[in-house]
């Protein structure tokens, strides 16, 4: 399994390719963190009453690639891949059999399936999926951009700190 390269993206580039390329960079960066790490230290949890560990991280963030690309974009209806109704939080439930390379499989496997469904459509184009809950409204591919850009830097600041707690590792 290669990790991603992470580049910094353009200052000067238009909307979709900045949107794409931070999109790029932040996917790259939850790998990065991975980087190094053996299964049980990707499985150790951060520190009590969390669950979080940055195995869970990344199977959590297959899980949101296939909810707002297959689901809401492309209309899929797709189930769970790590999760299910009686384990609604099963992504972040990683057990001692479950891998990276299995997990970093499927997030790898969702991420491309995104590009593909994202890939003929404009930034104003709404999904032909699920709509917001609370207003009807449909999402557009740029929300769906923005929305998962926010997803991604949110748990990568988490994933900077499980990191740091494994093994001192530190960095952007």
């Amino acid at each position: 399994m290669t990790t991603p390269q992470r580049s910094e993206p353009s200052t000067v580039a238009g909307e979709r390719e900045m949107l794409e390329g931070w999109l790029e960079y932040h996917r790259a960066t939850l790998a990065t963190k991975c980087e190094g790490l053996d299964d049980a230290q990707l499985r150790q949890l951060s520190a009590a009453p969390s669950e979080l560990s940055l195995l869970g991280l990344v199977r959590h963030m297959a899980e949101v690639e296939r909810g707002w690309f297959r689901n809401t974009v492309a209309d899929e209806k797709r189930e769970g891949i790590f999760f299910d109704d009686a384990d609604p939080d099963g992504d972040f439930h990683a057990g001692e059999n479950d891998t990276y390379a299995e997990a970093y499989a499927v997030w790898q496997a969702e991420i491309a399936h995104a590009r593909k469904v994202a890939a003929p459509l404009g930034l104003d184009d709404f999904g032909a999926g699920r709509v917001n809950r609370r207003t009807g409204d449909p999402y557009n591919l740029r929300w769906v951009y923005t929305h998962m850009i926010e997803e991604y830097a949110r748990h990568n600041g988490h994933a900077d700190l499980l990191r740091e707690r494994i093994d001192g590792a530190t960095g952007d």
